[in-house]
């Protein structure tokens, strides 16, 4: 039997143990939707999709979608200070967070992110802005890029080359596919035509508002489908770093791993988690040839 003090011992941990999954939990929040418009705003965590929520809190990893209508709109406060708005019809990934600096990555749609402090890395396939003090905004589609400068300053790179400081005559960049990144002395007209009208005044912090309320919780929808994850995990490998793990338990779904097993030469990351046999056969042989030859 246990000993009576022994039981008294794991009891009296049992506080400090909540304590620890408490602080955990809240370790890898990164900040809060403060506003959601005519949206169902769709949010990827872990390996579900939940039903966003105004007041939720954000985590580093969470994958969101806003919904199609024109007035669509979500805004996202972060801890380190930022404020970021979602267009319609957007998808973006909180990449990283790190005290007051944070990635965010745009596949598609529209973002407008309002940063006083810190350092934010606004990215998208063509075009990547980083600013420690400004308004930033940035539309991404299938094959061009553009990023308006609206206040302050931010380092703009499309592709692989060299980053260009924003300044007098240099606040909006567009980037086409295979062409090199432009810089103009104001956005085009196509770009105002089309931008979320909630982008044109300054986004109002409304985190205050849910100080004291304690967080909704989340409903789940369902579980991830291949359709839903494939932009993002035949993305750079860099966004897609940790994904295949994050979402190996949906091999379990026949429907998942049909797609992973069609989709597999788009798909690097997956070769060695369906087939660890030949990877460990080829690591073998490696290892083998360079005892042989003495390395």
């Amino acid at each position: 039997m246990q000993s009576f003090s022994a039981r008294v011992r794991r009891f009296a941990l049992l506080p400090f143990l909540a304590l620890l999954v408490a602080a955990s939990a809240r370790s890898q929040e990164v900040g809060t939707v403060t506003l959601l418009k005519d949206s169902p705003l769709h949010v990827i965590r872990g390996v579900s999709m939940l039903q966003g929520a105004e007041g939720m809190k954000l985590r580093q990893g969470d994958i969101l979608e806003t919904g199609p209508a024109a007035t669509a709109q979500a805004q996202l406060e972060f801890s380190g200070g930022a404020v970021v708005e979602l267009g319609p019809a957007s998808q973006v990934y909180l990449l990283s967070q790190s005290g007051a600096a944070a990635e965010v990555v745009l596949m598609a749609g529209w973002l407008k992110g309002e940063t006083t402090a810190g350092s934010y890395r606004y990215s998208s396939t063509l075009a990547t802005a980083t600013t420690k003090g400004g308004n930033v905004l940035v539309h991404a589609s299938n094959d061009a890029a553009d990023v308006f400068v609206e206040r302050g300053t931010a380092a703009v790179t499309g592709g692989s080359g060299a980053a260009i400081p924003s300044g007098p005559g240099k606040i909006f960049f567009t980037h086409k596919a295979g062409k090199p990144l432009v810089p103009a002395e104001r956005p085009s007209g196509d770009f105002i035509g089309a931008m979320p009208i909630s982008f044109r005044d300054t986004l109002p912090p409304r985190l205050a508002a849910f100080a004291s309320k304690k967080p909704p919780a989340l409903k789940v929808d369902h579980d991830v489908s291949y359709p839903e994850i494939e932009r993002w995990l035949t993305a750079q490998p860099a966004w897609r770093r940790g994904l295949a793990a994050r979402f190996r338990p949906r091999l379990q779904d026949t429907s998942f791993r049909k797609s992973i097993e069609e989709h597999l030469k788009a798909l690097p990351d997956w070769e060695p988690i369906l087939h660890p046999e030949d990877h460990k056969t080829g690591a073998a042989s490696a290892d083998k040839s360079s005892s042989a030859s003495g390395e």
